[in-house]
């Protein structure tokens, strides 16, 4: 049936009961743009209700018209799943990092950590100052490490790999599940020295206990293997420092300071380490500063330069990702409204208020949108578990997502919606009932 004589026949029905007219046009509409007759016994019921009543014939709408156009519903939230994916993705891996940088400071206590001023990768300290930081009122224990990448053999590159003082207290957070600690013996460069893997870092490299294996050219035996809570400390390797000084040319240096200060309560914690922090700075040797800055773990791993980069280009890729998602709305949402031009001026005709067709077609477009960010959370949680496994990335990716980034990619895909469905609401509410009805 055509618009035109769906509407005579309308007006035929308009005339025989003006109170059903509203909803006979809408039924027409709901059962698919006017192809299905009015039925003979909806003059026998009773009136629409108000209220939940339009608010559930309004839904039932919605749905009819994104179950309407299948293929191009599923292309659209295809997008958006592939754009809210890749947020959710890049997010989840990027605040996983940055979270577990930062457990692993406190899974040792570490309230401050002392770095060379200025230096935005990796800075150099002779590790002599740790005696002057330990001299510091508030100071309670003081620990130090050099840390790079470094590769294992011919295979695999770009291993963590940490050089601990013997005795440091950093030892505490590390459970060996096989072999002993380090000892100074095991600082040998002759192939007799020793090192300590993580579990995680032995399975990647099919090593066990007393195997062999060669870290920048140099041998080394296998004397324990740890299990650790953080994935990061899981997937690297410990040797004594001085090994790893000799191995990096970087003898008597070390990256890092860790400060714990004694603790009182958190207001007098808070101004002991405001004072050790303007103390250390303020730190000279024969009448020169030494260049020195504390900053709280916390704040450390933040400024940290492979943190920033990460955040930043998950940033920047999420951005170009919601922007094409939002492209392929409001091209989706445009073509809906365009084909559907004689359905909204009939509803406009009918009564339909402007506010009730621009909630139509944003629900529409939300309806999608939501559907897209589900899809697109279950792929990036697949995703995440999958490179989590992965031997290039194990023990740095970690496993799963946190409510707080799935929060953020549902939030996004309300915007994506939003975003791609205001002009075609807008579109759609301002077309005049006369000119839409005449619409070919």
């Amino acid at each position: 049936m055509r618009p035109a004589a769906a509407a005579a026949s309308f007006r035929a029905v308009r005339s025989a009961d003006d109170r059903l007219w509203p909803r006979t046009c809408v039924n027409a509409v709901y059962r698919n743009t006017l192809l299905v007759p009015p039925d003979p016994q909806s003059h026998h019921r009773e009136a629409p209700l108000a209220g939940s009543g339009n608010t559930m014939r309004l839904w039932n709408v919605v749905v009819k018209n994104v179950l309407r156009r299948k293929t191009r519903s599923l292309l659209t939230a295809s997008g958006v799943a592939v754009a809210i994916g890749s947020v959710v993705a890049l997010l989840g891996v990027s605040r996983g990092y940055q979270q577990t940088s930062e457990d692993l400071y406190a899974n040792r206590g570490v309230d401050l950590v002392v770095v060379r001023a200025g230096v935005a990768l990796a800075s150099a300290m002779d590790e002599s100052y740790a005696e002057l930081l330990k001299a510091l009122p508030h100071v309670d224990r003081v620990g130090y490490s050099l840390g790079d990448n470094v590769s294992f053999g011919d295979d695999v590159l770009s291993i963590r790999i940490h050089g601990w003082p013997v005795g440091s207290y950093a030892f505490e957070t590390l459970n060996l599940t096989e072999g002993r600690g380090i000892t100074d013996a095991d600082a040998a460069m002759d192939g007799s020295g020793g090192v300590l893997l993580g579990k995680s870092l032995a399975e990647r490299l099919n090593k066990k206990l007393g195997d062999a294996t060669e870290i920048e050219g140099t041998p080394f035996k296998v004397v324990g293997i740890f299990q650790s809570a953080n994935i990061i400390e899981n997937g690297a390797a410990v040797l004594p420092l001085a090994a790893l000084q000799k191995i990096m040319q970087r003898e008597g240096q070390v990256n890092e300071f860790q400060i714990t200060i004694k603790k009182h309560s958190p207001e007098a914690d808070r101004q002991a380490m405001q004072e050790l922090r303007k103390q250390i700075e303020a730190l000279k040797v024969d009448g020169e500063r030494l260049g020195l800055v504390a900053q709280p773990s916390m704040e450390f791993v933040n400024s940290r330069a492979e943190v920033r980069m990460s955040r930043a280009m998950s940033f920047i890729i999420s951005g170009i990702a919601l922007l094409i998602g939002s492209v392929g709305m409001l091209n989706t949402m445009v073509m809906s409204v365009l084909e559907r031009t004689q359905e909204i001026g009939l509803l406009r005709a009918i009564g339909w208020r402007k506010t009730r067709i621009t909630r139509m077609i944003l629900l529409e477009a939300l309806v999608l949108s939501v559907v897209g960010c589900l899809a697109g959370t279950l792929a990036a949680l697949g995703l995440t578990l999958a490179l989590s496994s992965a031997p290039v990335v194990q023990g740095v990716i970690q496993r799963g997502i946190t409510p707080g980034v799935v929060g953020a990619g549902f939030v996004m895909s309300l915007v994506v919606g939003l975003a791609g469905g205001l002009y075609p609401a807008y579109r759609g509410a301002s077309l005049p009932p006369t000119e839409a009805l005449r619409y070919e």
